[in-house]
């Protein structure tokens, strides 16, 4: 299969689902069976998966360590990444490694235990990011989290599974100005 028609066809292809495995460590997807799906899943010939989603919902993961690694011996073009479901999880933060994945458009992080409202700048990378979840998260507690979430994330079309709306990024960008201090310019001074 060429490179072409991987990238024409792996986005129908089935999700490579690890779901309710009581996985602790991404090391053990290596050994783990992924749940059957309604459709099989393609393989290439060296083995690995075909698709461009994983879902890692339901588990006990309370961080990404070697993800990339076990993430390229799952899949044939890890690369072309676009969907991961970490929902229900144990992650206290949103870990760097995900913005390695360029193509990720779908981010599940809903249910989890991310605190800091700060830790969504680090998605700000994605340039393809057009869903997240961020619900049932501490952050989601405090104030401006949707506006905030919004303003870091202006690309993104869908935040909890709801439509981002024009009015949604008006009033965001309403309360940009009225509670995000602009970064001043440092003004050099010459010396006399």
């Amino acid at each position: 299969m060429s490179r072409q028609d991987y990238m024409n066809t792996s986005v129908r292809e089935p999700p490579l689902d690890y779901s309710f495995r009581s996985i602790q460590i991404i090391q053990d997807l290596v050994s783990e069976e992924p749940r059957p799906g309604l459709r099989p899943l393609r393989h290439s010939k060296s083995g690995k998966s075909l698709t461009q989603s994983l879902w890692l919902n339901n588990n006990v993961l309370n961080d990404l360590k070697d993800f990339s690694q076990v993430v390229s011996q799952l899949l044939e073009y890890p690369q072309n990444l676009a969907w991961i479901d970490l929902s229900f999880n144990d992650l206290t933060s949103i870990d760097p490694v995900l913005t390695t994945f360029f193509n990720l458009s779908v981010i599940y992080l809903h249910g989890n235990s991310i605190h800091r409202l700060g830790e969504v700048n680090k998605l700000a990378v994605l340039p393809r990011l057009r869903s997240l979840t961020l619900h049932g998260n501490p952050m989601e507690e405090e104030k401006g989290y949707r506006h905030y979430v919004l303003c870091t994330l202006p690309r993104i079309t869908t935040l909890d599974f709801s439509g981002v709306t024009k009015a949604d990024r008006t009033t965001a960008e309403v309360w940009k100005r009225m509670n995000i201090k602009p970064k001043k310019a440092k003004i050099k001074q010459n010396a006399l």
